[in-house]
């Protein structure tokens, strides 16, 4: 399969650069079953893409060009097979947000790093708002939208990959009682956005001290709350509590430049999608560790 894959790799290399790769390096896996290779000739060089899910691949590449169109900063898209499930990236390099926090991690939360995160903050407020108005939604995958569903498949994944994995005894259904409640608290935020969905510290690439944003396949209509909720409550990120603060009153004042908000109440509900969060990263590593074993996680 490896083997098959490379051929098909260098085959959309040689279409697009017109000239034979000479080197073609899988990448170390990660959170997804995506592959990633990195591949480099004579005078070009990208990253090469292998996701046997078509529709996800579908979601990714459309996003990527409606968000260029607007000048956000992703990946440029060189070229694509999805029929064979491959595509080729720009080659953003290796150093990641969290990578820079794990490089400056005696430093503290420096001006310098809270300034960057503010300018992540800038830029993800120009694709929940700007690029949101006229995006093709129905590309969108595996729903549409943050709604009921995908709420209970997140706080499912955290009953059934977290709590049960770990042995942690729970009244199953008080459990789902609560979650009724909580999903039907959350169903109440504006959620007429773009979601980006996982926007956390190592989807975000910074090259030549510019930032780039990465892996907004999962993207769909959602509430405002859930990225902030992600990015400031990234668990390896370890923001101290009073910048997380900091880092959201710069968020509301800049979104009240934008739009009218309530702002207690936007406050309130964003309690909660830290909250759901939280619960669907615990499921993601239970998932990734205590099942498929990944030392990683």
């Amino acid at each position: 399969m490896k083997e098959e894959v490379n051929t098909k790799i260098v085959a959309l290399y040689e279409g697009c650069f017109h000239e034979k790769p000479l080197t073609v390096i899988e990448l170390p896996s990660s959170g997804s079953n995506r592959c990633y290779f990195r591949v480099a000739s004579d005078n070009n060089k990208a990253l090469a893409a292998y996701n046997a899910d078509r529709k996800e691949n579908i979601a990714y590449l459309s996003f990527a060009r409606h968000f260029e169109k607007y000048n956000l900063p992703v990946t440029k898209i060189f070229a694509e097979d999805l029929d064979n499930h491959l595509y080729l990236l720009e080659d953003l390099g290796d150093e990641t947000l969290f990578a820079y926090l794990e490089k400056h991690r005696n430093e503290g939360f420096s001006q310098k790093t809270v300034a960057l995160y503010k300018e992540v903050l800038d830029n993800l407020l120009r694709f929940q708002i700007d690029a949101s108005a006229d995006l093709d939604y129905s590309v969108c995958y595996p729903r549409a939208a943050f709604d009921r569903q995908s709420m209970m498949w997140d706080l499912n994944y955290f009953k059934y990959y977290f709590l049960k994995l770990a042995q942690i005894s729970f009244d199953e259904q008080k459990l789902e009682d609560d979650f009724n409640v909580f999903v039907d608290y959350l169903l109440q935020a504006d959620a007429d956005y773009f979601m980006y969905r996982d926007f956390q510290s190592r989807n975000i690439m910074i090259r030549d001290n510019q930032l780039y944003f990465i892996d907004f396949q999962g993207g769909r209509k959602g509430a405002l709350q859930y990225d902030v909720a992600s990015l400031l409550y990234d668990a390896k990120a370890a923001i101290p509590q009073q910048v997380r603060e900091e880092l959201l009153n710069y968020y509301i004042a800049s979104l009240a430049q934008k739009k009218q908000i309530k702002e207690s109440e936007f406050r309130r509900q964003f309690t909660g999608f830290v909250l759901v969060r939280i619960m669907q990263a615990m499921g993601a590593y239970g998932f990734r560790g205590y099942y498929e074993k990944k030392v990683h996680f």
